[in-house]
């Protein structure tokens, strides 16, 4: 097993591609309509796309009118995604703890649970760092993140995929600060499985409230799914907070 930080192997695994985005788009797409509908948006407006992976969510922005940008660790990930580049739609491989622009960028997402997953507190706290930073004074950050009680109350211990014919037994668990996901692929291809093991922080609204603040970012509004519901501590599945920079 690599010495590397489970995320700096695991998110440039193509197993890593196959096990969470193996799905057609609509939902993804939907979600993203109505968010750019939300936030009033216009087409034209500068997006940064924080630890965008192979650019699904990118693309979908780009075919919207905006100008983006995706960042994201795994050159295996950026490479793929540079693939579909175009005019109004660029990718670079970058670190998100370390800074990236200034006042550049309309808006700001960070999508699925990409945040949260480095050792310590002040590692998290720079990439809001870099995202406050980035976005202009009156641009705004959206950032999808779990919800906590929620994720507690139903974790699946254990679970089995097949897909692709690729054998995937996921065993969750939790402590006081982070949750746990250990991630056992099967594949013929392999001469053994393939072992790594997700660590994601135990952040609250709370916590992102204080992160925010001290960057310079407010908090406008929090729902509790991808269909916009309202946020409930206790019932929501997600933790999906826009925050806006002050001027």
């Amino acid at each position: 097993m690599s010495d590397k930080p489970w995320y700096k192997e695991w998110f440039n695994s193509p197993y890593y591609h196959l096990l969470y985005f193996n799905r057609d788009e609509t939902e993804a797409k939907q979600f993203i309509t109505e968010l750019v509908k939300k936030l009033n948006a216009q087409a034209g407006d500068r997006v940064l796309d924080v630890a965008c992976g192979r650019g699904r969510h990118s693309r979908i922005l780009a075919s919207l009118g905006f100008d983006v940008i995706g960042i994201d660790l795994a050159p295996d990930s950026i490479r793929i995604a540079k693939e579909s580049e175009k005019e109004n739609l660029h990718f670079y491989q970058h670190d998100m703890r370390l800074p990236y622009s200034v006042n550049y960028f309309d808006y700001a997402f960070n999508f699925f649970t990409s945040f949260g997953y480095f050792r310590t507190r002040r590692e998290n706290e720079n990439v809001v760092r870099t995202i406050a930073d980035a976005i202009k004074h009156g641009g705004t950050l959206v950032m999808d993140y779990l919800n906590v009680q929620y994720a507690e109350s139903h974790l699946k211990s254990r679970e089995t995929k097949e897909i692709n014919g690729i054998q995937f037994f996921l065993t969750r668990w939790f402590d006081e600060n982070y949750f746990y996901k250990k991630v056992e692929v099967e594949d013929e291809a392999l001469s053994e499985p393939y072992v790594i093991t997700e660590q994601v922080s135990k952040f609250s609204l709370g916590d992102f409230n204080d992160m925010f603040a001290y960057h310079g970012l407010q908090m406008q509004e929090v729902y509790g799914d991808y269909q916009f519901g309202p946020y409930d501590v206790n019932k929501s599945p997600r933790l999906l907070m826009t925050a806006k920079k002050k001027d």
